[in-house]
């Protein structure tokens, strides 16, 4: 069999020897090595391994982090960690038994590895005690359903994770993760989702390489589309293909393969059981029920439609043409007897004043009047999503919107970081309307915007290029229209079903082109199991559809099914923060072996092959989204709103134009600091602090810079200023992140024989001098530093070692409450990834 493949719309063309990881610098390469990435896909589903290649160019053990995407559906099942003629299985754990057990290996000197999920698409990889010249390589096995609309298959699989906007306050306490964003009250986690980002122009990339072998499973499959360089084809006898990249191409975008199924010919309600075991053909089991609608479209109804429009920054160049595009597209499909406000938003709100306030007629007049407001929005500011959506639900839950269609349209990459604070503040006010968000971007952020519709019973629809919004912009046409069917119910029969365990829990409704796919658990299946699925017609008549069943077994429907169960689960937390779900979706990964925001994989080889933990941590840096590029000019907080027809006012200089640190680290920008103590020498205006040089001490947690890594699109904004989209946070005053880093230090010598202790005092208190200094720039306290220094003199006579506990235990205790804390605090991370800590 011939299979036409072809590129999808605006591919970028293959760059040589580029890509994300190990850049050759003077300093020596950086960990990751290597990136394989290997897909099987069957009808619509994928068996996915992705191989993590990790390498010490050092000649000291290394501890290396690693921030990366995987599909926002995917079920990650498994964990394997290889090193020299060591193969060592993950187990899968609570999460904080998880970090505990990495973290007592690395004490111990042993190898280890954690992964750990903290969005649906952001992954952590942790691997400690890499030897010196050592390669570890660490496998993941995931399973992901195909999204099948349109008559056409999705195989998406992320490669970078793009920076995201963090609101909130700075917490005070030590940072959960080791990347560039501080953490704040309103995202915890910030700095577990913000890796650093490489500067532009590094040459000799990580290796990545991706395959797909493709089954069409019996289904009549089409034409292939690719979002990169697809190089080879093989068809055979068996009807199987295998694509597989050109050398060269970036980490730095999503990989698409949009597979052409058209005129499958499946039944109008098909329900498949896949027992456990073979042993077991009654159950118990998990089912597959999927629904066509049925054909044609449904009839007009009035209705009321917000367009919501993301301008922020990091929506500038094409993005930005391809939403102004898409929401006039919009505009232009109301009629009369609609409703319709729009509304655009980066840290502020605007909406065009020629329209009023409020909800208005789709007349001719005004339908203009919106598209020429939306022509003229340019992208410059953060990302403020909350209240454009609070403000957008006000107006489609208004009294007067009885007997109408409600309908939210958002258009964004979705780049935030407090997902879970928008949708628990959201969710009251979502009964009774729908969402549908298009998410524009090369890398976009798949994974809250999923979340997003799901909640509001829509659509996500994915565009990756200018080129491809036409054909995006037709299935959004027909998603917010009327829908063929609503109010959908399901009757069982001769299957004993687990309620709880359906997921999506809110079946919503159903749209041209879109079928319903709903999994579950049962217990039991008979002879006669079947499903009878209900509903309401755009006409109001009643509409039934009695399912084929059919008995397939397959390995993974389970974890597929398991995945979309706790990511219903983690919603509803993220929404009441019930301890009871915290418990519901800890047995749940763990019974299925599912990885989720509560467990970890962890893997620890027996062998111990150092001492202590490791010299050295080392945060891989990301590549550059594809499309952005870092800013000339980087405002210390959020400018106010242009006058109309104004552009926006330039930023003032940052330290951005210097060369970079070596090690090929972007730098990142702090924000403004703290008024400087009376007679303290003026600071620069906004200097941006140089990372730590490549390869010298630890660069892990409070040592880091903690402002965001910047970055802009490419495309020129308004008046030739920079189109900013993230701004910085204020850090931890720099005495405090040395402080807290000599604390760290302290806990991991605790252990070491008693001559290397009392020198590691001795060498404190040389340290103590310059942090001191440091102290008094910024007008903090530095008597306690001094006492203490005055009494670890002690430590340069070697006959007084009989007095090591005490002066160890007195420099902790001195540390800690110079800190804000007390002796006995524990120094551990907070359990960043409950709601209520």
């Amino acid at each position: 069999m011939t299979v036409p493949i072809l590129p999808l719309p605006d591919v970028a063309p293959s760059v040589p020897d580029a890509g994300l990881g190990a850049l050759a610098t003077e300093r020596g390469n950086l960990p990751l090595d290597s990136v394989d990435i290997r897909a099987d896909i069957s009808a619509l589903v994928a068996g996915v391994e992705i191989a993590q290649g990790f390498r010490n160019p050092f000649d000291v053990p290394v501890e290396a982090t690693y921030i990366f995407p995987l599909p926002d559906r995917a079920a990650v099942t498994r964990m394997r960690m290889e090193a020299a003629d060591r193969v060592v299985e993950g187990t899968l754990k609570e999460r904080a038994q998880a970090r505990a057990d990495y973290d007592a290996a690395l004490a111990a000197g042993q190898r280890a590895a954690i992964a750990e999920e903290d969005r649906p698409d952001v992954f952590t990889m942790r691997v400690g005690n890499i030897l010196p010249g050592e390669h570890v390589t660490v496998r993941l096995t995931l399973h992901q359903p195909l999204p099948y609309e349109d008559d056409a298959a999705t195989f998406r699989f992320p490669l970078v994770v793009a920076p995201r906007y963090i609101p909130g306050t700075p917490l005070p306490d030590e940072q959960a993760g080791d990347g560039t964003a501080a953490d704040t009250d309103l995202v915890p986690d910030a700095s577990r989702i913000s890796p650093p980002v490489l500067l532009p122009g590094f040459p000799n990339p990580v290796r990545l390489s991706l395959s797909a072998g493709i089954d069409p499973g019996g289904l009549p499959l089409g034409e292939i589309r690719s979002s990169l360089h697809v190089v080879a084809q093989e068809g055979g006898d068996s009807g199987r293909t295998a694509v597989r990249l050109q050398p060269g191409e970036r980490l730095d975008r999503d990989f698409v393969l949009r597979l052409g199924y058209a005129h499958a010919g499946t039944t109008a309600a098909a329900l498949t059981l896949s027992p456990d075991g073979p042993g077991e053909p009654e159950g118990p089991g998990t089912f597959t029920l999927t629904v066509l609608p049925p054909a044609g479209r449904a009839a007009p109804r009035p209705r009321d439609v917000v367009l919501l429009l993301d301008r922020s920054g990091s929506m500038g160049g094409w993005s930005m043409v391809a939403a102004r595009r898409a929401a006039a597209r919009i505009v232009d499909t109301l009629t009369d007897q609609d409703r319709f406000a729009v509304i655009a938003f980066d840290h502020t709100v605007s909406t065009p004043t020629a329209l009023g306030p409020g909800l208005v007629r789709a007349t001719d007049r005004n339908r203009f009047r919106a598209v020429e407001f939306l022509a003229g929005l340019q992208a410059h500011g953060g990302t403020e999503m909350l209240t454009p959506l609070l403000q957008a639900t006000a107006l489609l839950n208004g009294d007067d919107t009885a007997g109408r269609d409600r309908v939210l349209v958002l258009i964004t990459d979705g780049q935030v970081g407090n997902e879970d604070h928008i949708l628990a503040r959201l969710d009251p006010s979502l009964s009774g309307l729908r969402i549908h968000a298009v998410g524009i971007d090369q890398a976009v952020n798949a994974g809250f915007l999923g979340r997003l519709a799901m909640a509001g019973r829509g659509r996500l629809e994915l565009v990756e290029s200018e080129d491809r919004l036409d054909e995006a912009m037709e299935h959004i046409h027909h998603r917010i229209g009327a829908p063929l069917l609503t109010a959908v119910s399901l009757d069982w029969t001769g299957l004993d079903v687990d309620p709880d365990s359906i997921a999506p829990r809110r079946l919503g409704a159903l749209f041209p082109g879109v079928p319903l796919t709903v999994s579950g658990r049962y217990h039991r299946a008979f002879a006669d199991a079947r499903a009878t699925v209900r509903a309401v017609a755009a006409d109001g008549a009643p509409w039934q559809q009695d399912t084929t069943t059919s008995v397939t077994p397959s390995t993974a429907a389970t974890p597929i099914w398991a995945r979309a169960h706790l990511r219903d689960l983690e919603d509803r937390y993220a929404v009441t923060g019930l301890p009871d779900l915290e418990r519901r979706i800890v047995e749940t990964s763990l019974r299925f072996n599912v990885l989720c925001r509560f467990t970890a994989f962890v893997a620890v080889d027996s062998r111990k092959v150092t001492e202590g933990h490791p010299t050295h941590h080392v945060v891989q840096p990301v590549e550059q989204p594809a499309g952005w590029q870092l800013p000339t000019a980087v405002p210390m907080s959020h400018p106010a709103p242009p006058p109309p027809g104004q552009a926006p006012p330039a930023a003032p200089a940052a330290a951005f134009g210097a060369p970079p640190a070596p090690g090929g680290y972007a730098a990142s920008a702090e924000s403004a600091p703290a008024a400087p103590p009376a007679g303290a020498p003026p600071a620069a205006p906004f200097s941006a602090p140089a990372p730590a040089p490549y390869g010298s001490a630890p660069t892990r947690g409070p040592s880091m810079p903690r402002g965001r890594s910047l970055l802009r699109r490419t495309g020129r904004p308004a008046g030739g200023s920079p189109a900013q989209d993230h701004s910085a946070t204020p850090a931890r005053p720099r005495t405090h992140q040395l402080l807290d880093q000599e604390l760290k230090h302290l806990t991991t010598t605790a252990t070491a024989l008693s001559p290397e202790r009392w020198q590691h005092l001795s060498d404190l208190r040389t340290r103590l001098l310059g942090i001191t200094e440091t102290a008094r720039a910024e007008g903090l306290p530095a008597a306690p530093l001094l006492t203490l220094i005055q009494t670890l003199e002690i430590t340069d006579d070697p006959t007084q070692q009989s007095r090591l506990e005490e002066l160890w235990t007195l420099t902790v205790q001195t540390l800690t409450t110079y800190l804000g804390g007390t002796p006995s605090q524990s120094r551990e991370r907070r359990p960043f990834w409950k709601k209520h800590s």
